[in-house]
């Protein structure tokens, strides 16, 4: 497993973040096996929407890189957003030429903790997958999340892509267990 490196994402990272998450999230590479190219079409994230989320007081976005030879290369990131006493967890993405290297693991298990860190009083984490991934769904419940009864309609009006599929999404969510 390949040793990560985080950090907060800054203004430099926009371009790069950008091109990674819609990377991620649109292509379709072999070792790839989180992709939604053929359920969304278009872009998940432009260079705007990436500022106006980067602006938000209750939103941290951390990046991973793997450093080697003194040269770093960005692989993954995920969004912390606070509400009270949950996060939500998005924004999550591995470089598809990276992914089934234990990097999303490691990379969740960060997010987990820096939430924790930012607000001691969370209960729980919360994140929103598309229904028709049932490959990552069951992914996040064997990291401990469980299916809500709540879903939402696929959020057209964010320009997070355009549905070739009927899809919706399914919030999943885990409780915070805390060390006594």
């Amino acid at each position: 497993m390949k040793a990560l490196e985080f950090r907060l994402a800054n203004a430099s990272d926009v371009e790069s973040l950008v091109a990674l998450i819609n990377q991620a999230y649109r292509s379709h590479t072999a070792s790839s096996w989180t992709s939604e190219y053929a359920m969304v079409a278009g872009d998940r994230i432009n260079r705007q929407q990436l500022l106006q989320s980067l602006k938000q007081q209750n939103f941290c976005l951390f990046v991973a890189e793997i450093v080697e030879n003194l040269e770093s290369a960005l692989v993954a990131c995920v969004g912390l957003t606070f509400q009270q006493n949950s996060v939500e967890i998005g924004t999550f993405c591995v470089d598809s030429h990276w992914q089934n290297q234990g990097i999303g693991k490691q990379v969740l298990r960060y997010a987990e903790k820096m939430a924790l860190e930012h607000c001691p009083t969370l209960s729980h984490y919360d994140m929103w997958v598309l229904d028709s991934r049932i490959e990552l769904i069951q992914y996040y419940e064997r990291c401990g999340y469980f299916k809500m009864p709540h879903i939402e309609s696929y959020p057209i009006h964010a320009n997070v892509g355009r549905p070739l599929i009927d899809l919706q999404l399914q919030q999943l969510s885990k409780s915070v267990l805390k060390e006594i």
